[in-house]
């Protein structure tokens, strides 16, 4: 691992500082099971000069629940979301989400802004000693050009609509899915802004979200559901601990009797940023929701996907994952 500077910030605006003063060449840090692998494997082809630790500024972590909001600190452990009784109670998805990350142990370390803002886990990018220069880099060594490697070589676990800018990247989290499909918005040092809005344009490859690299995140922040509204959330992976998902999916369904009156499905882990299944919603939105009508909303939730050589099974996973976040939204009724 190369030298850095570390810094315990005691405040946001410390914290705010600190990051402004490197420009860029400095991250936070909390947990930690995202960015300090990232360093020990000299996975970037520009090593961050600075860490500025937040875990010791107060306030930032907890769970408060009030004036129809559901408030989580951005240090909040996804262990503690987990099994929080209102998170389980009214925001199932989101408790069911938190509980199969990674491991107890990574659980009880990372905080539910590092799950939004971890980096991408492909493996040609996450290949140690930056010996891959990919495209999501933005920075080749003197006569080398960037590619992705994986649009050639290994891609079952990647994108199944297409790249962005050439990289064929996916978004890795878990709680994401869960957090667009509640309404969930983040609140920051600069902004408030919706979870589904935080992902950048087509044009940035480079980049997860659009958070400035002096921007931290302090707190999410999501509506009380309907009391006639259900939620739920599954993913598909190897082992049921470790690792990230081959595919994940969260739906909040509110019924008016058996009828579907508002629907709102997100999957993850099979383009660049979430993908919003519209045709899918529009197409519940109105009906009863049965079991023919679940799996013809699976089979909505994928039109237009372009799968690579190695993984167009992940479509097949993804209508049969939508089909099931829906009859388990019906069942929890």
């Amino acid at each position: 691992m190369r030298r850095f500077k570390h810094f315990d910030a005691s405040s946001l605006d410390e914290a705010v500082s600190l990051l402004a003063r490197f420009e860029g060449r400095a991250k936070v840090i909390a947990g930690g099971t995202d960015i300090v692998g990232t360093l020990k494997d000299s996975v970037l082809p520009e090593p961050y000069e600075a860490l500025v630790n937040i875990k010791t500024i107060p306030g930032l972590e907890g769970i408060r629940n009030g004036a129809g909001v559901l408030k989580i600190g951005a240090l909040t452990r996804l262990e503690d979301i987990a099994h929080n009784e209102t998170v389980q109670t009214k925001y199932a998805a989101l408790a069911q989400a938190a509980r199969v990350v990674a491991t107890p142990h990574i659980r009880e370390m990372g905080t539910i802004a590092g799950n939004i803002c971890q980096n991408t886990r492909c493996w040609y990018y996450r290949c140690a000693h930056n010996r891959f220069h990919c495209v999501r880099k933005g920075h080749a060594a003197p006569g080398q050009s960037l590619e992705c490697f994986a649009s050639d070589g290994d891609n079952r676990y990647h994108s199944i609509f297409g790249d962005v800018k050439d990289c064929l990247a996916v978004n890795p989290s878990d709680t994401i899915p869960a957090l667009i499909a509640l309404g969930a918005t983040l609140k920051t040092t600069k902004r408030s802004i919706a979870v589904k809005d935080i992902f950048p344009p087509s044009d940035e490859p480079t980049k997860m979200t659009i958070i400035d690299s002096d921007e931290i995140v302090i707190e999410v922040e999501i509506p009380e559901p309907q009391a006639s509204s259900r939620s739920a959330y599954h993913k598909v992976a190897i082992r049921k601990s470790i690792d990230f998902p081959i595919v994940n999916c969260a739906a909040v369904v509110d019924f008016e009797g058996d009828v579907v009156k508002d629907c709102h499905i997100c999957l993850n882990a099979v383009h660049y940023k979430p993908y919003v299944p519209e045709r899918a919603e529009a197409l519940l939105e109105g009906e009863p929701l049965t079991d023919e009508q679940a799996a013809t909303a699976g089979e909505a939730a994928v039109w237009g996907a372009k799968p690579l050589p190695m993984n167009s099974y992940k479509i097949t996973m993804a209508k049969g994952l939508v089909k099931k976040i829906l009859i388990a939204c019906r069942e929890a009724g």
